[in-house]
């Protein structure tokens, strides 16, 4: 008897019963939620794989690496914001910190998108691409685009001064749940942010032209 040829490594094939859209859906909802729960290092391909029912490599199959899958499961509808810039800037720089506080809160309240943009946060701190992810996010498709167009000193200071603001309501808010703020309705958080936004992305003397 012939001996069985040994099992080749590689992607399986789509024609599997497990090699469908529907698989690759799982486990992208699967990686957004482990991504989400745990942050970039404590997640792995077989976790993913495991919760979305599938063999680990199909996870491979689909989405390679796991920077790939982390890639995908942040999607860069994290790139949104830049999207968003005209209308932000449309009524000129009055308003502007309450328009980006309540645009960046909206990322945080709707369901689509909390989960990308934790697993972000949650992953910035160890992981570099999703601190290169974090910063588009936040200061280069954001902020930094709105401070340029403003005739102020230092607007890349500004921008960074900004985001430290939202990012630190973000952390306390979303990730450390700390109360009050965890429970504080976003129109509470955007009326009190917004004022800071406004002085560190427009008022002239805010920060010194030496800051540049």
């Amino acid at each position: 008897m012939t001996p069985d040829a040994p099992r080749r490594r590689g992607r399986p094939s789509l024609r599997s019963a497990d090699g469908t859209p529907a698989a690759r859906d799982r486990i992208l909802a699967a990686a957004r939620e482990e991504f989400s729960a745990r942050g970039y290092d404590k997640t792995s391909i077989r976790r993913i794989a495991q919760a979305a029912g599938v063999d680990p490599a199909l996870v491979h199959h689909y989405f390679g690496t796991k920077d790939e899958i982390f890639a995908a499961a942040v999607d860069l509808s994290l790139a949104l914001p830049a999207k968003e810039l005209p209308a932000l800037l449309a009524d000129g720089p009055d308003g502007v910190g309450e328009r980006v506080a309540r645009l960046f809160l909206g990322f945080w309240e709707d369901p689509r998108t909390r989960g990308p943009v934790l697993a972000v946060v949650r992953s910035a701190l160890t992981h570099e691409a999703a601190r290169d992810i974090m910063r588009s996010f936040v200061t280069r498709n954001l902020l930094e685009r709105i401070a340029a167009q403003v005739p102020v000193p230092a607007p890349a200071l500004r921008a960074e001064l900004a985001a430290s603001q939202l990012i630190g309501v973000a952390m306390l808010r979303y990730v450390l749940e700390l109360e009050p703020l965890a429970s504080a309705d976003p129109e509470t958080i955007v009326a009190t942010v917004a004022p800071t936004l406004q002085r560190y992305l427009t008022d002239p003397e805010a920060v010194p032209a030496t800051g540049a």
